[in-house]
């Protein structure tokens, strides 16, 4: 890193791996319950009030967010794809789009992960909000994500990737359609992010969610595991053995009571680290990056799991490759004048997301984002 003008330190722009942009709306509010399926309940109250012009206002101002913390890329976890009760808009796709414009109007660049979500669990159909979220086939949904990323071939703005929301939410005979969908393109499952998952999992099929993605060919060098917090040795060991990635939310892990995932074991196993902001309880890649660590120390007892240099790849280059931008040299600027980073040499132990130089009016930012939240709730 190098120092600007005596006055801005140079620093690659952050990677946020794991969004829904959505679940902004939910920060700071009493949403009751003592773990995560009470949370859940309340977030599918938002999803049920969103349509294409709300969405586009909300995820415009958190991608504004995102932009004033030092975001250059996001990897939006998109499954909020049709009208109520599942009735598609004249635009199948116009969900996604209001979320690729939204990232556009910032200058965010964006990997629409387009999420296939199929039923309510092992053997039952998708229920309430959720029909918002299903295709009716995995096949409709691969026609309608291809369509999605034909829009986009060629773009250096925006990458479409594919995802299985869960082994919950996709049938096993499923998984193999999706993973099979987008080859080549990003491609990204929440696994085993609360053990209610992983025993559900075992009980249907005698297998761990990382063993049924598996077999069905999910994991490999494209592939990201989000959360991967409650997982056997045999888990680490397959997704190490393929290269994948493992993206980690601390905040929101934290926030939702989910666990502190085996980050040290995963990665020497083989698996490469990511960063999410997820439910963006938190927008700022630095306190992620940072919990990594801290989280280790609380759990283990021992300092200096993660180096500064670990970290700070994960939080940039890493999570770029990630999303489909290898080699893409997004750059931001953090303030040498800022009182956390005095007398600092390494940024990433003390750098918040207020110490990046912002190229949008962050009054402006808060309004529309304010303005967005308050007619979500006035909406539920």
């Amino acid at each position: 890193m190098t120092v600007v003008a005596e006055r801005e330190i140079d620093h690659p722009a952050l990677a946020n791996c794991h969004s829904h942009a959505f679940h902004r709306a939910l920060r700071g509010r009493d949403v009751g319950g003592e773990e995560f399926w009470a949370w859940r309940e309340r977030m599918y109250a938002v999803a049920g009030v969103l349509d294409p012009d709300l969405l586009h206002e909300l995820a415009t101002g958190v991608f504004g967010e995102m932009r004033l913390a030092g975001i250059g890329v996001v990897g939006e976890f998109h499954y909020l794809h049709h009208g109520p009760g599942g009735t598609p808009y004249a635009d199948p796709n116009a969900m996604g789009e209001a979320l690729v414009e939204a990232a556009r109007a910032v200058g965010l660049r964006i990997c629409l992960l387009d999420t296939c979500y199929r039923q309510a669990g092992p053997g039952r159909p998708a229920e309430g909000v959720q029909r918002r979220f299903d295709d009716g086939s995995a096949e409709a949904w691969a026609e309608r994500a291809r369509d999605l990323a034909d829009r986009y071939a060629g773009a250096d703005d925006v990458v479409v990737g594919a995802a299985v929301h869960s082994v919950r939410a996709v049938a096993p005979e499923d998984l193999a359609t999706v993973a099979t969908a987008l080859p080549g393109a990003p491609l990204h499952v929440h696994v085993s992010e609360q053990p209610a998952e992983n025993a559900a999992c075992l009980a249907a099929t005698g297998r761990t969610p990382v063993q049924l993605l598996a077999e069905a060919g999910v994991w490999g060098p494209r592939t990201t595991a989000v959360h991967a917090t409650h997982l056997t040795p045999g888990d680490v060991a397959l997704l190490g053995a393929s290269g994948s990635f493992a993206c980690f939310c601390p905040t929101t892990e934290a926030e939702l009571a989910d666990g502190v995932g085996p980050s040290v074991a995963l990665r020497a196993a083989g698996a490469r680290l990511t960063l999410g902001s997820d439910s963006a309880t938190v927008v700022d890649l630095f306190a992620e990056a940072r919990a990594v660590e801290m989280h280790e120390r609380l759990t283990t007892g021992r300092r200096g799991s993660w180096t500064a240099a670990e970290l700070t790849a994960a939080a940039t280059t890493t999570g770029y490759a990630s999303l489909g931008f290898a080699g893409a040299d997004d750059r931001i600027a953090l303030d040498a004048g800022s009182v956390r980073l005095a007398g600092v040499s390494t940024p990433l132990w003390a750098a918040t997301a207020a110490d990046v130089v912002g190229e949008l009016d962050p009054g402006e930012v808060a309004a529309r984002l304010g303005a967005a939240v308050a007619e979500v709730w006035r909406r539920v």
